[in-house]
This record gives structure tokens, C-alpha cells and sequence, in this order.
């Protein structure tokens, strides 16, 4: 098969990239990027150096493959971020439309079924809706929340000695590891499916609290306590931390969606399973070789 990969070699990108080459398909990687061209080819992959907004390049790209990993950056510069999520999906869907690509997997995210309050999860929505208008078989992969946002964590914990979010921490929290979307992803890529499909790629379902005590207990801190944080005090600290202003009321927002239960909603009323192999203990460990 020739399989398009777009999001560069990043926390996904490489982990599929190489999934997939050890099973010997015509691979071409999207980057903006021309320093990832050497890594790329590497990993035994072409690649296409160009940005995901020029529906020309891409078309381009598209064309003769057989599958096509769509994925949008999570930072579309730091304004008008939705809109710009929004631009780019439209223009992989025009890119797919003129090269006929019967076979689609896109990167997605748990409560993008919820059209608004939910942060950059909306932009999301609103490309999955613009994907299912496509003459083409699309799974939704519905991603949890990243176990590597924790890294960002690491500041606070070091200088405040606490681990926090605007939601207390009884909220159970759907987490995904990068490398548990690859393998889920390559196994989407390589299926012969019809129509609009939506998959749940979830790797564990704790709550906040237990993410503080597992963190913790890693660091050498057990007593490592959640903090619920006002969405005025987790905005401030985003800023305060160099986050752009829109970025940080965007995931202020998402965090009021998970405080309400309105992202996990879908997840937890249909009893999707969590699959991913990476559970909580097992990021503990790698979040202690980051700290």
C-alpha cells in the first residue's frame, strides 16, 4: 500500500512511520520541515516537504495512495487557532476530494461529537463534520488527553511542590499514550472498511487523583496533592508560563469541558474500552526520566 503520513516524525508521526515501514508499505511523510527530510528517509519513508494548507502540494502528495493519516497540528499559531485548525482541514479534504483517496484515517479527539466548549477540541468537530461530506471511507480516531501534557506539569511541581487543573480531583480523566495512537492508527490504515467509522483510542480512565499520587510516588513524592485551580487561576498560569493568551483560554475551556463531563460524555455513556497498552504506572515511570 502507499500510505501518506502527515504530522511529520512527531509523537505519533515517528512511532507510525515505523510501524509501518517494518511492514513494508510505500510511505511518504508530510513535513513543513525540510531539516526532517534526512530523519524521514531514515525511517524508509519519502518525504514531502510542504505546508498542509496548500491544497496543491497536497493534492500532489495524495495522489496513487491508498490510505492517508490526516492530522492537524494542536497549535495553529497562536491566534485565530480554531479558524486555522478549521483552514487546514478543509484543505486535506479538498486535497482528498481531487485525489481520490478511498482511505482516510483522522486524528481526532474524545468529545469532538460536542460542537463548542470544549477548547481546540471544537475546531476537531468541525473538521470531522467537513470529513463526513467526503466520497471516502473515514474512522474518526478519537484520541484521549495526551499523558505527555504532564510534562508541562513539571514547573509547578519543582517550584510549587503541587500538580493541578481548573477540575478537582475525583474527575476521571481519559488518557492516551502517542505511542498507543500509532498502533491504532496503523491498524486503521491497513483495514478495508466502508463509510464513516469512529474509533476510541484510550489507554487509561483514572482520575486526577490518582494521576497526582502515581506522579508523585514516581518522583519520590507520594504526598504530591491535586490542586483544583479556579479557570481564572489556570488561565493566569498558562500566561504566566508563556502560553499564548488565546491558547490558554482555548485550554482553559477544554478543562471546563472535562470538569463538566460534556468531552468524556460520549466515551463513558457508550462503554468504550480503553485498549491502549501504556497505563498510568507506565507513564509514571517515563514522566520520572523527564523530571
Amino acid at each position: 500500500m502507499k500510505i501518506i503520513i502527515s504530522g511529520s516524525l512527531g509523537n505519533i508521526g515517528q512511532h507510525l512511520t515505523a510501524l509501518l515501514a517494518k511492514a513494508n508499505h510505500e510511505l511518504v511523510v508530510i513535513s513543513s520541515n525540510a531539516d526532517r527530510k534526512a530523519a524521514i528517509e531514515a525511517l524508509g519513508a519519502t518525504a514531502a516537504i510542504g505546508s498542509i494548507n496548500n491544497v496543491d502540494f497536497l493534492s500532489e502528495t495524495f495522489a496513487g495512495a491508498d490510505a492517508l493519516f490526516a492530522m492537524t497540528p494542536p497549535n495553529m499559531g497562536g491566534q485565530n487557532i480554531i479558524e486555522n485548525t478549521v483552514n487546514a482541514g478543509k484543505a486535506f479534504a479538498k486535497a482528498i476530494e481531487n485525489a481520490n483517496v478511498p482511505r482516510v484515517v483522522m486524528l481526532s479527539s474524545i468529545g469532538a461529537d460536542v460542537e463548542k466548549g470544549t477548547g481546540p477540541i471544537a475546531g476537531l468537530h468541525q473538521i470531522e463534520k467537513i470529513y463526513n461530506e467526503l466520497n471516502t471511507s473515514v474512522t474518526f480516531l478519537r484520541a484521549g488527553y495526551f499523558y505527555t501534557n504532564h510534562y508541562n506539569d513539571i514547573p509547578l511541581i519543582k517550584n510549587a511542590g503541587i500538580i493541578g487543573a481548573n477540575f478537582p480531583a475525583e474527575t476521571k480523566i481519559p488518557y492516551v499514550h502517542p505511542q498507543d495512537i500509532a498502533v491504532a492508527a496503523a491498524e486503521e490504515l491497513q483495514k478495508q472498511t466502508t463509510g464513516k467509522n469512529v474509533r476510541y483510542i484510550v489507554s487509561d480512565f483514572r482520575s486526577a487523583a490518582d494521576t497526582a499520587n502515581l506522579l508523585g510516588t514516581a518522583i519520590g513524592n507520594p504526598a504530591l496533592p491535586w490542586v483544583e485551580f479556579t479557570d481564572e487561576q489556570s488561565l493566569q498560569g498558562m500566561i504566566g508560563a508563556g502560553l499564548p493568551e488565546e491558547m490558554a483560554h482555548l485550554y482553559t475551556e477544554m478543562g471546563q469541558g472535562i470538569r463538566e463531563g460534556k468531552i468524556q460524555t460520549d466515551f463513558v455513556d457508550n462503554n468504550h474500552q480503553t485498549e491502549g497498552k501504556t497505563k498510568l504506572e507506565d507513564f509514571a515511570q517515563e514522566f520520572k526520566s523527564k523530571f
